[in-house]
């Protein structure tokens, strides 16, 4: 029996060599390189052998408009830019546990309308049935099928002929012609080419599970976000509710849009006015509690900051933050030393943003700022006022984008006030809000503002 031949491959970008090499050349990872087996170029999958392509024009070309398919879920199909493309596939990642399968097979038992297969390499027919039991939904038209081998899942796509197809996870599947185990390099490079080719011949929407590897990305070759036409990313703090689905790839729609889920005993719940939850509800007015209002993808949500400002008890004063990056409040602090007098730095400065969330949007620094001289003066921010303003190191209020939007969010959510930059007014006729908004330049003119 002749040997078989063996390559060495990127794990990171898929790149052949014909030997291991110690830092890649295509994209500079290092002991990225593990050797496979040579895969043979074969017929496809089924064995059905189709007639070539022929070039054609543009103009030539038919276009026949066909209609999204409804997932039944307002934040899925907000995120997939309106609904579920034919033919399409869909790459989902995330953290174990975080609630991929879950999402997806909820998806599965609530939309009868559609023959959904739902392939399983990780759990048993009877676990998929209890967890199904749990989540609840009818499931008339969902297909279990427990299967890891390649050939015989498309087998069955060809028996059953299902509308839309859900392969959980795509690092266990595995094709019989490769003589590798699965989830490596080769296996999920050439399983989910046979997956994509299955799509697009026959017109039918897949989903694809990933893993990811401790970096945070998607565990396997690089080259699988490249071959997929949409990449959704289902991220959350394990310890949180909270659940955002977002998309950093679509060839379909926006990737600016996100999706709020909440983590239930019952599956997950979608979270049509995230602002409504994230922000407490107390009647007693206390310090160092700010709202400011972000932008989560092209969302307008209104947040909470918290922050607590004590002295040094061991002589090094700590700088501690959640949900926000520790360097700009570092920045912001060193600001209100420079430019408006106020010395923090023999004090403990502790930052929260309620309700889990990591923020990185600039427009809450005029709230952290606000926030840590509530709490450090003792003197509450009243709580019919809502702040937006990006800082600058001169101690100038910069503009945000999307002002509107964030104004028509705090106003729908009852607050009076609104505390924005005076550079970010152009175009925008504030005379349609019945909310009173306020203007400023620099930073001590939002002081005299909040703690007049």
């Amino acid at each position: 029996m002749a040997k078989q031949k063996t390559a060495f491959f990127c794990t990171n970008c898929g790149v052949e060599s014909t030997k291991w090499i110690g830092k890649c050349p295509s994209c500079g990872e290092w002991n990225s390189y593990v050797e496979e087996p040579i895969i043979k170029a074969v017929k496809s999958a089924t064995g059905k052998t189709r007639e070539a392509p022929i070039p054609k024009l543009v103009t030539e070309i038919n276009i026949a408009k066909e209609p999204r398919l409804n997932t039944k879920s307002v934040e899925l199909n907000r995120v997939l830019g309106g609904g579920l493309v034919p033919g399409s596939v869909i790459l989902i990642g995330g953290e174990p546990g975080i609630g991929k399968s879950t999402l997806m097979l909820q998806f599965s038992l609530r939309v009868s309308s559609y023959k959904i297969m739902y392939v399983s390499g990780e759990e048993s027919e009877q676990q998929l049935k209890l967890r199904a039991e749990r989540i609840g939904g009818k499931g008339e038209n969902c297909f279990v099928y427990c299967e890891s081998i390649l050939e015989n899942i498309l087998l069955q796509f060809d028996k059953l002929n299902p509308d839309i197809i859900i392969i959980d996870s795509i690092q266990t599947i595995q094709s019989e012609r490769i003589d590798s185990s699965p989830g490596t390099v080769v296996q999920v490079r050439e399983c989910t080419a046979s997956l994509l080719k299955y799509a697009k011949e026959n017109n039918k929407p897949i989903f694809l599970i990933g893993h990811i590897n401790k970096e945070g990305s998607i565990a396997g070759p690089k080259v699988l976000e490249h071959m997929v036409d949409t990449v959704l990313a289902f991220e959350g703090d394990l310890n949180n509710l909270y659940r955002i689905l977002r998309s950093t790839k679509n060839r379909f729609g926006s990737t600016s849009e996100i999706g709020i889920f909440e983590m239930q005993s019952t599956g997950l719940k979608e979270v049509p006015n995230p602002s409504d939850i994230l922000l407490s509800h107390t009647d007693e007015i206390l310090s160092g509690t700010v709202v400011a209002a972000t932008i989560e993808g092209i969302r307008p949500i209104l947040i909470e900051v918290q922050a607590l400002v004590s002295s040094a008890a061991y002589g090094n004063p700590q700088r501690s933050s959640m949900g926000f990056d520790l360097r700009r409040l570092g920045m912001l602090l060193a600001v209100l030393e420079k430019r408006a007098g106020f010395r923090l730095s023999a004090k403990d400065v502790f930052l929260n943003i309620a309700g889990g969330l990591k923020v990185s949007d600039p427009a809450i620094d005029l709230a952290v700022i606000a926030a840590v001289l509530s709490s450090d003066l003792d003197r509450p921010v009243p709580k019919d006022i809502c702040i937006a303003g990006e800082i600058g190191l001169t101690g100038e209020v910069r503009p945000v984008s999307r002002v509107e939007q964030r104004i028509g969010e705090a106003e729908k959510l009852g607050f009076k006030k609104m505390l924005i930059s005076k550079y970010g007014l152009k175009g925008i006729d504030l005379t349609k809000y019945k909310i009173q908004v306020f203007t400023v330049a620099k930073v001590e003119e939002a002081f005299k503002i909040l703690f007049h």
